[in-house]
């Protein structure tokens, strides 16, 4: 099983950044894990999660094990979140080839051209004024977990690996006053006048992968359990600062070495959890405990810094034979790269077990900070085969042309 989970980091950083920026997106999701029943349930989990799935939201729920549940095993959990508000990288590629057309007849002028020059300096300047405070964001992530139940001191294996993705535009308004000067015939291009543009496109990306070991214990407390866990885990993190003229930009070039650098540390998760009585539970979680910045190269005088900070949920959870309710309430914002605001989260949902085989979930997350897009989710679980496999598909959609979709495949034996 070691072997599976150090595959499953190879494959899953270069996978993740990759589903990123191949795609327009504008919208950040909760958390730094996709769970496809937690999301589903508006990404709540920290008092409702399962024992399988208790590693990724709060490890003191490895004690919710029951006595007839077996090792639990995920492969994987995977997850994305995009909006398309203000197609930014579509705008970026179209003024690359907007900028080839432009440069071609300004590095081969002649006055027999010189209509055409003036025609393509006014299309490059309008999508430049287009495109000025343009900003997109987007995440994606991919888990495996294995749990092990027992009565003394149960635990889990986990690795997850999740990406999150910024761009956006440093437009110089110097740019768009000479290439609409030119449109306009009240400029003549000189040779090399268009080699002295300065607008910027800067992206910026990170990629954390955690790999630990979650373990946890139900301890009596003045008569009352109380479950407590804790996740050591080895972090590391991979930052790419592709910070180059606009009139360059080619998202292909987003992973080159040039831009990497890497960070290597140690964290930890922690958790609580208690029934208040048959029905109802509370939970607490504290991610990232250990606060770090790390900071990205500095490319073309550009420099971020990406911020890990402990990210701290409530949660609270009614349980029933045929139906679970939950809320969860982050009483620390998320924060990401310095260039990006932070995000604090509340989320809501419900699962009713309408067969014994089949689960369907609904919830609502909203950004109580308001910079992150609110969403509705909806989802729903198959246990075939005497519950022996597990699948759990998800999606959301809110506004901002906003949509996600999260799967979940997992076994017990």
């Amino acid at each position: 099983m070691g072997k599976t989970l150090k595959r499953a980091i190879r494959v899953s950083c270069p996978g993740v950044l990759n589903a990123l920026i191949m795609i327009p997106f504008s919208s950040i999701a909760a958390g730094n894990y996709y769970d496809a029943r937690n999301d589903a349930m508006g990404g709540t989990g920290v008092a409702s999660s399962t024992f399988g799935s208790a590693a990724l939201a709060n490890p003191a729920l490895l004690t919710k094990a029951q006595p007839g549940d077996e090792v639990s095993v995920i492969i994987p959990s995977v997850g994305i979140q995009v909006t398309d508000k203000d197609k930014l990288v579509d705008k970026v590629d179209d003024i690359s080839s907007a900028v080839d057309g432009y440069r071609g007849l300004a590095d081969n002028f002649s006055f027999a051209d010189y209509p055409k020059l003036q025609a393509a300096s006014g299309d490059l300047a309008k999508r430049l004024d287009d495109i000025r405070g343009n900003k997109s964001s987007g995440t994606a992530g991919v888990a495996v977990v294995v749990a092990v139940p027992n009565e003394v001191l149960p635990f889990a294996f986990v690795t997850k690996a999740y990406g999150s993705v910024h761009l956006a535009t440093d437009v110089s308004q110097g740019d768009i006053d000479y290439l609409q000067g030119v449109a306009d015939g009240t400029l003549f291009p000189l040779p090399g006048d268009q080699d002295r543009l300065t607008s910027a496109g800067l992206g910026r990306a990170a990629v954390v992968t955690d790999t630990g070991i979650a373990v946890a214990h139900q301890f009596d407390i003045a008569g009352h359990p109380v479950s407590l866990g804790v996740t050591p885990k080895l972090q590391k993190t991979w930052l790419y600062n592709y910070s180059v003229s606009v009139y360059d930009y080619n998202k292909s070039d987003f992973t080159n070495s040039r831009y990497k650098n890497s960070n290597t540390g140690f964290n930890l998760d922690a958790g609580l959890a208690t029934d208040i009585d048959d029905n109802w539970t509370f939970g607490l979680s504290a991610q990232n405990l250990i606060p770090r910045n790390i900071d990205t190269k500095e490319i073309a005088g550009y420099r971020d810094t990406w911020q890990i900070r402990p990210l701290v949920t409530s949660g609270l959870a009614w349980n029933s034979e045929k139906l679970t309710t939950s809320l969860d309430v982050d009483l620390t914002p998320t924060k990401r790269f310095k260039t990006q605001e932070d995000s604090q989260y509340v989320g809501v949902g419900a699962e009713y077990r309408l067969l014994d085989w089949l689960q369907l979930r609904a919830g609502y997350r909203a950004d109580i900070k308001s910079n992150d897009v609110n969403v509705a989710t909806a989802g729903l679980g198959l246990s075939p085969f005497n519950h022996s496999a597990h699948l759990d598909l998800a999606g959301s959609v809110g506004n901002d042309n906003t949509w996600g979709a999260m799967a979940q495949l997992g076994f017990s034996f």
